[in-house]
């Protein structure tokens, strides 16, 4: 059967398996996000979890996620992308289930757990493979490679745009419910692929699996790189603990979350692709990822200015929509140039085991951070101290970061 034609996406030329795969992302991230924003409030009021438990879950999650993902690369390298997906999207059918009936603390974290497995087995496959391929673009004279990763994230964001949408009407229903249908979504990703994404990709060849973690561990500059980018993962991860407790305390109700995950979606989808051209062409990737992180760092410190004048209702919300659009924006600064300039710092048939070691790093530092996140939101601390507190995390990581590209 012939391949069909390359596609255009917002004046990007694509080959039929790299838009297969950008595709993947939105699936991916529709189903993945009917359930994610809203676990934080099952856990504390149907679950009955303390705050601290609660943002150990959540860490439990992100570190079987992220954390797990450099078993997931290097699977990848050594086994192919399709084995590696195909698995994950089972897992993840799994996990949904599991969870939509969970009801004891072990049995939720147990769920919770291998939900996060599940993308660390299929999420690096795709990423690495996405970005060899943007890097082949490149060098092909395709245009930067920062092109294809932004509208990969431009993917990402519009399913996580539509998955709370689709959650909060759900959720009319229950939360089972919800569940249900995000392993709905993932059974019908395990379909597409398994029909549509080929058995070999040409130009990745197997690797060996030994001797990868050592080379990792003694490359400075990349992990100066992982640990910048674990900070800025530990900050965005408040849209799912510091966020969903402010939008509590203003309102009354978990209702508005949905429409600042909404906000956040259309801020990445709208802006994303010129916010990357126009720091590819001003800015080297060191500064740009210093001014993302300002931009985080800027987030937080608009909600601690706001949380002495008590305000709730509507005006309460104000705040709160201030540090969701400048998280985004920070975000979309950092994103694509980290994922850019990691196939410049991995070794030569190992781009998997890198993009897996990126996000594991990373989720080691949300799960050192969850917890304390959580115990800090609960501390009693004066209103601001905490904001403060989690916006000094993304400012302190611009010294982290590698002095050169």
């Amino acid at each position: 059967m012939s391949s069909p034609p390359a596609a255009t996406y917002g004046r990007i030329r694509l080959p039929p398996v790299l838009r297969l795969l950008i595709l993947t992302q939105l699936a991916f991230n529709i189903g993945f996000f009917a359930v994610l924003p809203f676990l934080a409030a099952h856990l504390g009021q149907a679950i009955g979890m303390a705050g601290w438990l609660v943002g150990l879950v959540l860490g439990l999650r992100t570190f079987s996620q992220q954390g797990l993902f450099v078993v997931g690369g290097a699977l990848a390298d050594r086994y192919g992308v399709r084995p590696v997906v195909l698995t994950g999207c089972v897992l993840r059918i799994a996990g949904f289930v599991w969870l939509g009936y969970a009801e004891r603390t072990w049995a939720v974290i147990a769920a919770v757990v291998l939900i996060g497995f599940a993308a660390a087995l299929f999420s690096p496959a795709v990423e690495s493979e996405v970005a060899r391929q943007a890097v082949a673009r490149e060098e092909a004279g395709g245009g930067p490679r920062t092109r294809v990763l932004a509208l990969f994230a431009v993917s990402g964001q519009t399913g996580a745009f539509l998955g709370p949408l689709l959650g909060a009407l759900l959720l009319a229903v229950d939360f089972r419910t919800a569940c249900l249908a995000g392993a709905g979504v993932f059974v019908l990703v395990l379909a597409g692929h398994a029909r549509l994404l080929p058995r070999h990709l040409p130009g990745r060849a197997p690797a060996r699996v030994r001797g990868g973690i050592g080379a990792v561990l003694r490359n400075r500059r990349f992990l100066a790189l992982c640990c910048a980018y674990g900070a800025c993962l530990l900050a965005y991860n408040q849209l799912y603990l510091a966020l969903p407790a402010e939008v509590e305390r203003v309102t009354g109700s978990q209702a508005p979350l949905a429409w600042l995950f909404a906000l956040s979606s259309l801020l990445a989808v709208s802006a994303q692709l010129p916010v990357t051209r126009w720091t590819g062409e001003r800015l080297g990737p060191r500064r740009a990822l210093a001014c993302g992180l300002l931009l985080i760092a800027a987030g937080f410190a608009v909600v601690a200015a706001a949380r002495p004048a008590g305000w709730t209702g509507t005006a309460g919300l104000l705040p709160a929509a201030g540090f969701v659009a400048l998280l985004t924006l920070g975000q979309m600064v950092v994103a694509p140039v980290v994922r850019a300039w990691v196939p410049d710092l991995a070794e030569e048939g190992r781009l998997g085991l890198y993009t897996g070691a990126l996000s594991s790093v990373s989720g080691l530092i949300v799960l050192a951070g969850g917890a304390a996140s959580g115990g800090l939101l609960d501390s009693g601390l004066p209103p601001a101290v905490p904001w403060l507190v989690l916006a000094a995390v993304p400012a302190a990581a611009i010294g982290l970061l590698p002095r050169r590209a």
